[in-house]
C-alpha cells in the first residue's frame, strides 16, 4: 500500500509492512476468533482540545456527569472470598464498602455513617467484618445493609431504622472482576458493553487468574494523559528502543468494540518495521524483554529456518506451565506472547494475553487535576491442580520511585513503565506552556485517543447527576 501518494481517504492509510493478522497466520497454534477479528473506525482528523487536561474545573465536572454513570472495576472476586469480606473502593471524593453478603451476593454500600457521616471503613483497607460499625457515635449495620443499632435510639424517634439501610451502587460480576455504577438508571454492564466486546472478555476467562503482583504509584499528570500514554505502540520506537527491534510497533492493529472498548494487537517476537534488515532471529530472541520475561531462563540458538517468534511462544508455553501449574497446550500462539491491550471506558486496561496477563486502573486525585493514581496488576492462571494461591496485597510506591523496586514486578517491564510514566510530567508542562490548544493525532494508531475522548465527551454533554440517597434506597 503507497502511504505517500496522498490518494487514499482520511483513514485508510496503514503501514506498509506486513499486518498484525499476516504475523498471527502464520504461527504453529491458531488463533481464536476474538483475535483475528478486525473493527476499526475512522473517526475523524481534528485535534483534541487540551484544555480537558488543564482545568481542575473540568475535572470537577467529570465527576458529576462521568463517574457517576460509568461502570468501574472495583476489586476482584478474589479479594472477598469470604462472606464478611470487604474491599474500601474509592474514586474521587466517592467512597464504596464493596463486600461479600453471601456465595452470590456482592454489594457496594456508600462509605458514610447515616448520622453524621463519618467513613464507616478507611480509604485503602481490605478485611473481614460481621458489622460496619462507625467509630465516632457508634452506629452500626449489618454486613446485609440493615442497620443494625442506634446508639441512644430513645433519642431518635424520628430516624426509623428500616429507613435507614446503606445506599447501594449497583453490582456486576464479570470476567473474575466487581464492577459499580453509581446510577440506577444507567444501562446494565452488557448492555454497557456491548454484545462484541462481551464475547471477547466472556472468551478469556479472566476468572480463572489470580493477581500475583499488584502495584501503585502517582503519576504528576492528568488522569486522561496517564490512560492515553499506554492507548498506542506509536510511541515506542522513540520511548522505548530497547524493545523496539522485537516489536511490532508501527504495524499494530487498533479496533473499536462500541462505545465503551477498543484494543490493539501488537505482535512480539518480530522486528520492528522500523529496524527491517538490521536484525536476524537470534537477535530478536536475544533481546526480547516484554512482558514477564523472568519466566524464560535461558534463551537457546536459533535454528535455521525457524523463527525466533515461535521459539518464544513455545518457550513461554512451556514455562508458564510449569509456573502456573496449568495447561496452556489449547491457548495460540498470539495469546501466549502477543500484546493485547483493551480498554474498558472510563478507567480500566484488560491485558488477556499470557506473556503480559495484566490489569490497568487509572484515577485521578480529586484534589489535583495535575496528578493520577495508576495501578499495574499481573494475573497468572489458577493451578488446575486445585493447589491454593494467594492474591497479592498492593505494594504502593511514591512519586519519585521507579517501578523497578516494586516487590514482584519483572525489573525489564518496571523499567518500560519508567520510560512510559516519564514522558507524561513533560507532557503535563508542555501542554500547559503550548499555545496551540489541541492535541493532533495519527488518524490510524491514535485512534483509541481519539475513541477514548469521544466517550468523554459524551457524558461531559450530558447534565450533573449526583447520587441520590433516597432514589439509592429504593433500588
Amino acid at each position: 500500500m503507497n502511504v505517500e501518494s496522498g490518494k487514499l481517504k482520511a483513514g485508510q492509510a496503514r503501514h506498509p509492512a506486513e499486518s498484525t493478522q499476516d504475523i498471527i497466520a502464520r504461527d504453529k497454534v491458531k488463533a481464536p476468533g476474538w483475535v483475528a477479528s478486525e473493527s476499526y473506525e475512522y473517526m475523524g482528523s481534528e485535534d483534541i482540545d487540551t484544555a480537558r487536561y488543564l482545568s481542575s474545573e473540568y475535572q470537577d465536572e467529570e465527576f458529576k456527569r462521568m463517574w457517576t454513570r460509568t461502570w468501574q472495576f472495583a476489586c476482584r472476586e478474589e479479594h472477598i472470598p469470604e462472606v464478611g469480606d470487604y474491599y474500601v473502593y474509592d474514586i474521587g471524593k466517592y467512597s464504596f464498602i464493596v463486600t461479600r453478603v453471601g456465595e452470590n451476593d456482592i454489594r457496594a454500600y456508600f462509605n458514610a455513617c447515616l448520622h453524621r457521616g463519618t467513613k464507616l471503613r478507611a480509604s485503602g483497607t481490605e478485611g473481614s467484618a460481621s458489622e460496619f460499625k462507625c467509630v465516632f457515635h457508634g452506629w452500626s449495620w449489618n454486613i446485609d445493609g440493615t442497620n443494625k443499632e442506634q446508639v441512644c435510639p430513645w433519642d431518635f424517634p424520628h430516624a426509623n431504622p428500616e429507613d435507614l439501610k446503606l445506599p447501594e451502587a449497583r453490582v456486576e460480576l464479570l470476567g473474575g472482576f466487581v464492577w459499580i455504577n453509581m446510577d440506577p438508571e444507567a444501562p446494565t454492564l452488557r448492555e454497557y458493553l456491548g454484545p462484541e466486546a462481551l464475547a471477547h472478555i466472556e472468551a478469556w476467562k479472566l476468572e480463572d487468574r489470580h493477581i500475583v503482583c499488584h502495584v501503585s504509584k502517582p503519576i504528576p499528570a492528568n488522569w486522561k494523559l496517564n490512560m492515553e500514554a499506554f492507548m498506542e505502540a506509536y510511541h515506542v520506537p522513540e520511548t522505548h528502543p530497547q524493545v523496539s527491534p522485537t516489536n511490532a510497533d508501527v504495524n499494530s492493529q487498533y479496533d473499536i468494540y462500541g462505545e465503551h472498548m477498543d484494543r490493539f494487537i501488537s505482535s512480539l517476537g518480530v522486528v520492528s518495521p522500523v529496524h527491517t534488515g538490521k536484525y536476524t532471529e537470534q537477535d530478536v530472541l536475544d533481546m526480547f524483554t516484554v512482558g514477564d520475561s523472568s519466566i524464560v531462563t535461558e534463551k537457546p540458538e536459533v535454528p535455521d529456518g525457524a523463527t525466533a517468534r515461535q521459539m518464544m511462544a513455545d518457550m513461554f508455553r512451556e514455562n508458564f506451565e510449569k509456573a502456573a501449574k496449568t495447561d496452556l497446550s489449547h491457548i495460540s500462539d498470539s495469546e501466549i506472547l502477543d500484546c493485547f491491550s483493551y480498554t474498558v471506558f472510563p478507567n480500566t486496561f484488560l491485558f488477556p494475553g499470557i506473556s503480559l496477563p495484566m490489569v490497568y486502573r487509572f484515577r485521578p486525585n480529586p484534589n489535583d487535576h495535575r496528578e493520577s493514581l495508576y495501578e499495574v496488576m499481573f494475573l497468572h492462571p489458577n493451578p488446575q491442580d486445585g493447589s491454593s494461591y494467594e492474591t497479592s496485597e498492593v505494594v504502593h510506591l511514591t512519586a519519585d520511585q521507579s517501578f523497578k523496586e516494586a516487590e514482584g514486578m519483572d525489573e525489564g517491564f518496571g523499567g518500560i513503565l519508567d520510560q512510559d510514566t516519564d514522558n507524561l510530567f513533560l507532557q503535563q508542562q508542555g501542554l500547559e506552556a503550548s499555545a496551540k490548544g489541541g492535541m493532533t493525532l495519527g488518524d490510524y494508531q491514535e485512534i483509541r485517543v481519539r475513541h477514548f475522548n469521544a466517550a468523554v465527551d459524551k457524558y461531559m454533554a450530558m447534565e450533573p447527576k449526583l447520587p441520590n440517597w433516597k432514589e439509592l434506597q429504593r433500588k
